[in-house]
């Protein structure tokens, strides 16, 4: 094994959405979450605060809604395809998101490696959201650096893949980055950048490695 491949998802490999946006449109509050999105993405939220009001919004999600939303979301092409190459070389792959874990996880059967996302409640939701539980940007260089250790590698040893802000702190920390229809918070830093529908001709700009 020599190298692991770190993916955000929304954004990512969610083609210009996110699971917030798909689990709201099943409950009919995609009004109310665009403006919680917005207030997020100008700061004017923490993630801890954003998750706390989604799981206000989100009072009647059922597990199968969840499934809706992940079975109708607009995921990239190939990305089985990528985590499939990516452990014929021996290598590992991971996906870190401030979405909910259950929608992160549902990933698992697609064939990375590992997926981690914020710990939200229990569905239905009869708890609020324990602050402690949501990632931040920050999170995503410690779960990778937790993932690094367990796969015996280290930060020199990974590959990013991100769109957006809350990628830009493990972008700097890693030598490889791939910017995914990505903003400029990530692009003007990244190694690479990719527009397009085809997760396989992002993970393809990597190259095989040395």
């Amino acid at each position: 094994m020599t190298r692991l491949h770190l993916f955000d998802m929304d954004g990512t490999l969610m083609h210009g959405s996110a699971a917030a946006v798909e689990i709201s449109r099943q409950l009919g509050v995609e009004r109310e979450i665009d403006e919680l999105e917005r207030a997020f993405a100008a700061r004017e939220l923490t993630p801890a605060r954003f998750a706390a009001l989604a799981c206000e919004l989100w009072g009647e999600l059922t597990e199968d809604r969840i499934a809706a939303a992940f079975d109708g979301a607009p995921w990239m092409d190939g990305i089985p395809d990528v985590w499939a190459e990516i452990r014929a070389r021996g290598e590992r792959s991971a996906v870190i998101s401030l979405s909910p874990g259950f929608f992160v996880e549902r990933l698992l059967t697609w064939g990375v490696d590992a997926a981690h996302g914020s710990r939200w409640p229990e569905v239905p939701f009869l708890d609020p959201v324990d602050p402690a539980g949501i990632l931040d940007a920050g999170a995503k260089v410690r779960i990778a650096d937790e993932l690094c250790a367990e796969y015996g590698l280290g930060r020199a040893d990974c590959v990013a893949y991100g769109d957006s802000m809350s990628d830009a702190l493990l972008f700097a920390v890693v030598p490889v980055s791939v910017a995914v229809n990505a903003d400029h918070h990530v692009r003007d830093i990244a190694a690479h950048a990719y527009a397009g529908r085809d997760l396989r001709e992002a993970y393809a700009l990597v190259g095989a490695p040395r």
